[in-house]
């Protein structure tokens, strides 16, 4: 009997902290929420570390991140997990969609998928590695 390991989810402040977080918590997720535990100014390169200590996994919209040396550097010897959802000019309440959409294969993708990674999630809910 296999069990299944607890996932905690890290929503970064690019997703808010309303719809992703209440409709992740509404199909019985655990989710942090940036905010609560840092300074909305606080770099990624600080805070990055601190949440892949925790174990915790990081869902964000900020496609940007995976050009930027530092943050690639930070997840990287963080150990990080990190989803990104790459399509743009969504609203709070579709890309809360998406997330709870993609739950299944994201679970799937950690399971299978040694840390750290990066992986893309796209408008249909699905999920590719991607650094």
């Amino acid at each position: 009997m296999s069990e299944e390991i607890e996932i905690r989810f890290f929503i970064d402040r690019s997703l808010g902290k309303t719809h992703v977080v209440n409709a992740l918590r509404n199909i019985g997720e655990l989710v942090e929420i940036h905010d609560d535990h840092f300074n909305q100014a606080t770099a990624d390169t600080d805070w990055l570390p601190i949440v892949a200590l925790k174990g915790w996994v990081i869902l964000t919209a900020d496609k940007k991140i995976a050009h930027r040396r530092l943050e690639l550097m930070a997840v990287q010897e963080s150990g990080a997990r990190m989803f990104v959802l790459v399509s743009g000019n969504l609203s709070g309440i579709e890309m809360a969609e998406i997330f709870v959409q993609a739950v299944p294969a994201m679970k799937r993708f950690i399971a299978n998928t040694p840390a750290p990674f990066m992986a893309k999630v796209h408008k249909n809910a699905s999920v590719k590695a991607w650094k």
